[in-house]
């Protein structure tokens, strides 16, 4: 009898990069952040789990404090996980193969990766918010909550003007200026080579919202993938607040991408104002789990709480 693939650790210098995208590629379960040139802007840093020839995979992507190495989920990479999904038996197993090379975990896989029953592992729950565009624009506004037309109706008489494919050199700047306070000294580096990327490769473009003295308060960076146009990131000023400039860019957007067999990924979110204004244009919750252990020794367990 032939054995069963085992589930191997491969180095990142290591990863066969064809393959692994290919594995992403044709995965039911597929996204964005977990293809090789997503992680090496983000991670930087991510060795993998490997099952056969690249049949199931998991990206590592870790970091070292006091000599320790541990798990972390990267900056702009909201779920990773197993690719493709994998039975629950198969999933337990990847989970042992992290233990075994991991004292410490704290990521969030995919929604279609279930949790685990283990007592050393706690599975959180977390939401992303999706809303399908295949109905028309008509439909679709049946779904928005009071309070959304209403913001929508007071943003359209500041007679403001939405630019398709603004500069990247502008939106960064723009984005620096209003940075929510704690964000990582090189989240910006990051952003840059990933909208670059995107733009390069044609599926990704910034919108921006411009008042009538021609000054940019409010733009979000978008990017389509297989079935998913991704609200991938957003910057608002005071004055894009208060004119309701993301209200009159989102139902804009939605207008003119209606009737196509795509869904609006929002990207979460877990804070409750900004789910309430997700799920105020008609999106639904997606779940997805956060995944986290800690066996470091009782002296060190201090170290990631």
């Amino acid at each position: 009898m032939s054995k069963a693939p085992k589930i191997k650790y491969i180095k990142h210098k290591n990863i066969d990069s064809a393959k692994w995208n290919a594995c992403i590629d044709r995965a039911q379960n597929c996204r964005i952040y977990a293809y090789d040139w997503h992680l090496d802007r983000t991670a930087i840093v991510w060795d993998a789990l490997v099952y056969g020839d690249y049949e199931y995979v998991m990206p590592l992507p870790y970091r070292k404090k006091l000599g320790i190495r541990y798990l972390y989920q990267p900056i702009y990479s909201q779920q990773l996980g197993i690719f493709p999904a994998p039975s629950a038996t198969l999933h337990k197993v990847f989970i042992d193969k992290v233990q075994q090379h991991f004292w410490y975990s704290d990521v969030q896989f995919n929604s279609q990766n279930m949790p685990i029953e283990d007592e050393q592992v706690a599975c959180t729950e977390r939401y992303n918010y999706l809303l399908p565009l295949n109905q028309d624009f008509k439909a679709i506004i049946g779904g928005y909550s009071k309070h959304t037309k209403r913001n929508i109706s007071k943003s359209q008489r500041n007679d403001l003007n939405i630019i398709e494919g603004i500069r990247l050199e502008e939106y960064l700047a723009f984005k620096t200026k209003n940075l929510p306070p704690g964000t990582a000294n090189d989240a910006i580096e990051k952003l840059k080579s990933l909208i670059a990327f995107g733009e390069y490769k044609g599926f990704g473009k910034v919108y921006g919202v411009y008042t009538t003295a021609n000054e940019l308060c409010a733009a979000v960076y978008f990017c389509r993938w297989k079935n998913r146009i991704i609200y991938f990131n957003a910057a608002t000023n005071d004055t894009g607040k208060e004119l309701r400039a993301m209200y009159y860019l989102l139902n804009r957007f939605i207008e003119d991408n209606s009737g196509k067999n795509l869904f609006l990924d929002f990207e979460g979110s877990m804070i409750p104002g900004v789910a309430r204004f997700f799920s105020g244009f008609g999106a639904r919750p997606e779940r997805y789990f956060q995944l986290k252990f800690n066996r470091l020794p009782g002296p060190l367990k201090w170290l990631k709480k």
